[in-house]
């Protein structure tokens, strides 16, 4: 079997590893992507008898975040994900090869699989001044980022840069720095936002797509739902002293320090839709708001346009602290006798109209 044409599963065999630990890991990667018991054994059927996925990723205005989280991947491990499970044929960052030698290998690429390879970009093009902010192996970024993507299968927006614009795109944005989508508007985009993504979810959206040869279901602004179906209020583990009226008011206080609600602080986790509260970052050791930090939306759009950062979303009250649920329920149960009241006042002034009505008719 050439190189071309090898599974995950003839390579990680030729490196050891026993079918036992092979089902294992379809398990794990199943259980990451919050798919069914059956799909372990999907998962193992396609890695067997499916040639590796080719992938191009590609850098446009962006800080490499995309590719530092992507590479502290813990399930799968990065390295199970880029030398066994796809064919990452080109990545100027973590590439050996350099100038004409890597131009090669995009043209190559987009030669011999032509409509299967999978195009990553991470960042975006300035259109400015036909696009001569970034200049990439000696032609503007858009020109290549176009060229890459006519005959890809299918490409992933990396973060906030390649899915929003991010601060590269903030005001008053001299450059024209434009969200991968704008540009390219004929091929199916996968967005996974974040400022960096969550590293599983960046090797989880590879491996559902390696595994079942088609993109997961995605939410109307292109997200995948398996990651970006809830709110980050939903899952977080703060979230009762919201509900108890329990926050933080100032830093380091002493709500603070027994880990209140930071919502007062300007967390956004109740507006910004991602899985940090639930598969969390470092190998699943923390997220921002555990670590004390509100939640700055970054897998949202214009997250950096829409003032600071500890600004609160709204004025909204919530229970008064300590409220148990008797004297709850008593305030609960004085405002619906009031508006029992408001109600019954309401219809006897109108009973009383309609008597009057009718006798001024027999009168």
């Amino acid at each position: 079997m050439g190189a071309a044409t090898e599974t995950f599963y003839s390579v990680i065999r030729r490196q050891g590893i026993t079918r036992r630990c092979f089902h294992k890991f379809c398990s794990l990667t199943a259980t990451s992507l919050g798919l069914g018991p059956l799909a372990a054994s999907r998962i193992a059927n396609a890695l067997e008898t499916k040639p590796r996925v080719p992938v191009i990723w590609m850098h446009g205005l962006e800080c490499t975040c995309c590719s530092e989280s992507f590479i502290r991947s813990a399930h799968p491990l990065v390295k199970d994900a880029v030398l066994s499970m796809i064919s990452l044929d080109y990545d100027d960052t973590i590439m050996a090869a350099a100038g004409h030698q890597a131009e090669a290998i995009l043209e190559e690429t987009r030669a011999k699989h032509k409509g299967q390879y999978i195009l990553a970009v991470e960042g975006n093009p300035p259109l400015n001044e036909g696009g001569m902010f970034c200049i990439d192996g000696g032609k503007p970024f858009v020109e290549k980022l176009k060229m890459m993507a006519e005959d890809a299968m299918a490409i992933i927006a990396w973060g906030a840069c390649a899915s929003w614009g991010c601060v590269q795109a903030a005001k008053p944005n001299p450059t024209q720095a434009t969200p991968i989508d704008k540009v390219i508007t004929n091929k199916p985009i996968i967005k996974v936002p974040g400022c960096p993504p969550i590293a599983e979810v960046m090797t989880g959206v590879v491996t559902f797509i390696t595994t079942f040869g088609k993109l997961p279901e995605l939410d109307r602004q292109g997200r995948p739902k398996m990651f970006y179906s809830q709110r980050i209020h939903d899952k977080c583990y703060r979230r009762p002293h919201f509900d108890a009226g329990q926050f933080v008011e100032e830093w380091d206080d002493e709500a603070a320090r027994k880990g209140y609600c930071l919502y007062k602080m300007g967390c956004k986790g109740p507006t910004a839709y991602n899985a940090c509260s639930t598969v969390r970052w470092n190998g699943g050791v923390s997220f921002p708001i555990q670590s004390g930090h509100g939640c700055i939306g970054c897998s949202e759009d214009g997250f950096w346009d829409k003032g600071s950062f500890y600004d609160r979303l709204t004025n909204i009250k919530q229970f008064g602290i300590e409220k148990n649920a008797d004297q709850i329920g008593m305030v609960a149960a004085g405002a619906v006798g009031a508006a029992v009241a408001a109600h019954a006042a309401v219809t006897a002034v109108k009973r009383l109209a309609t008597k009057r009505e009718d006798a001024d008719h027999t009168s």
